[in-house]
């Protein structure tokens, strides 16, 4: 059984979607001064690998507490993308027969080889309308991508992420490692914290290879 881990490292010195703040880790106690320790953790709900919830942009969506566990676990599938910004309907159509088999929707980019570099939020791939709307139509648990948005970085109105999220899929961003996926079948895994109310959560997103 192999497993590939998806998820990049949350420290003090990562990168953040624009306008937010890194996370803080704290050590709060030690063994050597209090017989344990403890870490105090402060970060934003969508911080490095993490999940959209619908409640992250539609008035009165589910938080993640409102699904069952089974909407974080199921059959992968990743496309491979092209150089071109817009992932089109035309393009996607081609992978259609995977699409409908798997409840994961991964985008490979690879701009996850940016990560910590500027470039790392300007250029990268996101969704068309058309494709967006196409996606919806199939029965999937979500869509993943390994950068920070599935909307591009200079949307003002987020209308991929409201698309998805109103059909209760759940978004997936800042991915890694996605290329050991494709071609590959595999179950995916992107359990979040057991937080009520939450709009958002980092994951530990794990792929076990079939």
């Amino acid at each position: 059984m192999k497993i590939v881990d998806l998820t990049h490292m949350i420290d003090e010195k990562m990168p953040v979607f624009p306008g937010t703040e890194p996370p803080k880790i704290i050590q709060k106690n030690t063994i050597e001064k209090d017989g344990f320790a403890e870490k105090l953790l402060t970060m934003y709900s969508h911080t490095g690998t993490h999940i959209d919830a619908p409640a992250h942009m539609i008035e009165d969506g589910n938080s993640l507490c409102d699904f069952s566990v089974e909407k974080f676990i199921g059959r992968g599938v990743v496309i491979p993308l092209k150089s071109e910004n817009l992932i089109g309907l035309k393009y996607l159509k081609k992978f259609e027969t995977q699409i409908k088999k798997a409840s994961f929707v991964l985008f490979y980019s690879g701009w996850d080889d940016f990560w910590g570099r500027k470039e790392y939020f300007n250029g990268f791939p996101s969704l068309s309308i058309e494709a967006a709307r196409y996606l919806v139509e199939f029965d999937l648990k979500g869509i993943g991508i390994d950068a920070v948005s599935i909307d591009p970085m200079e949307s003002e109105n987020f209308d991929i992420h409201h698309i998805l999220l109103k059909k209760d899929l759940i978004i997936i961003e800042n991915l890694k490692n996605l290329k050991d996926l494709i071609n590959k079948k595999f179950e995916l895994y992107i359990t979040p914290l057991k937080i009520k109310g939450l709009d958002g959560s980092p994951v530990r997103a794990l792929a076990k290879i079939l």
